[in-house]
């Protein structure tokens, strides 16, 4: 039988301290009295890779209305965007925050580098695993401010712990809102029972990509969290789904065609909001030919856009599901974080696999390893 109770046993067998991150009371690896010092500069340098950064990232940019600093993300190796943002930001109102479960990640070493000479005690916090690594020896030698990343959780589920909840905390949010409905949501039979049956109806659609068509500018680096979540805890002997983000109505027009005339190998999670009074469209200058659209709320359009989107999918008996966000607060973004990580192991379960390791991802990561090893004994850098 597969039960939702079985699912939350399986989670807090397999996983407990990511069970119990997902609770209000969950005791974190640091005092938020300690880092709230922190609090005061303005702009914050934020650097990891994957599960390290997505989760911030997504929350910054869904709240970003609620924030009143700048966050910089640097998730990438771009020695363009390193020197641009070294020439942008004034160093004596930054905080660099240095996230990493292993301590060893090669390219949040690399990036930290960069910023070296800023380095100080006081505009510095290192997270990660509180083992004999980089970071954590790093931070150790020069008194940083040090928080212990559990190494039971995995970087792609970490979004309710120490790494999405400190940088949350230094954005002016409030880290218990996320959290304040989930133990609610954990108890209710009907939305767990929900989730189990979308996880059903997209698994018998035998359908191996899954486009996230997008109507929200704030949901995109939430989509890009999601995207790995997905990729990475279900790509896996030979099975799993391939993400793909598009965002709308900008892929209307370049990506539609495919998606509604291409391969029927496609389910369809569309995302858009409650309409909002933004403002109104004039466009007298154009004539009369505009009259459809003009004095329009500028959400209509989008909405319009998103209905005959959906009645279209409908009449070509292609599969979705509708996602609406109804308000852009820490409760609702801890929700649909909460629905995407159930539904992922959920997932994981329905396909026999374990939505917690990625065994391929270390492949790569060991032979880069090497290669740079061998580049360092034959003194050849090209």
């Amino acid at each position: 039988m597969f039960s939702t109770s079985k699912i939350k046993n399986e989670i807090s067998r397999a996983n407990g301290h990511l069970f119990k991150s997902l609770f209000p009371n969950k005791n974190y690896n640091f005092n938020f009295r300690k880092i709230k010092k922190f609090r005061k500069f303005k702009t914050v340098v934020l650097i990891g890779m994957g599960g390290s950064i997505l989760g911030p990232k997504a929350i910054y940019s869904f709240l970003k209305h609620k924030i009143k600093k700048e966050f910089i993300f640097i998730d990438n190796l771009d020695h363009n965007f390193l020197k641009e943002i070294n020439n942008k930001i004034k160093i004596s109102r930054s905080l660099f925050v240095i996230i990493s479960k292993s301590g060893n990640t090669t390219e949040t070493i690399v990036n930290s580098s960069f910023f070296k000479t800023y380095f100080k005690k006081s505009n510095v916090i290192i997270i990660s695993e509180n083992k004999n690594n980089i970071l954590a020896n790093f931070a150790k030698k020069k008194n940083f401010e040090f928080i212990k990343h559990n190494h039971y959780i995995g970087g792609r589920y970490s979004v309710f712990s120490e790494v999405g909840m400190v940088p949350a905390y230094l954005m002016g949010l409030d880290p218990f809102k996320f959290k304040q409905n989930l133990t609610k949501i954990l108890q209710d039979k009907k939305k767990l029972s929900n989730s189990k049956k979308n996880v059903a109806r997209i698994f018998s659609k035998k359908k191996n990509i899954i486009i996230f068509f997008n109507y929200i500018p704030e949901l995109h680096d939430f989509l890009l969290w999601s995207q790995q979540l997905l990729a990475e805890s279900l790509g896996k002997n030979r099975k799993g789904f391939i993400p793909v983000i598009s965002n709308a109505p900008k892929d209307h027009h370049s990506l539609l065609q495919l998606y509604l005339d291409g391969p029927k190998d496609k389910f369809f999670y569309v995302f858009s909001s409650y309409g909002k009074k933004s403002f109104k469209v004039n466009c007298n200058i154009f004539g009369d030919k505009t009259k459809y659209f003009n004095k329009k709320y500028y959400e209509m359009i989008k909405i319009s856009q998103k209905e005959a989107f959906l009645k279209v999918l409908k009449k070509n008996n292609t599969p979705f599901r509708e996602i609406k966000i109804k308000k852009f607060d820490e409760k609702s973004l801890g929700e649909l974080f909460l629905l995407f990580i159930f539904e992922t192991i959920i997932f994981g379960k329905k396909m026999k696999i374990n939505p917690f390791d990625q065994p391929a991802v270390e492949s790569v990561k060991i032979l880069t390893k090497k290669f740079l090893n061998l580049r360092n004994s034959t003194k050849k850098n090209f």
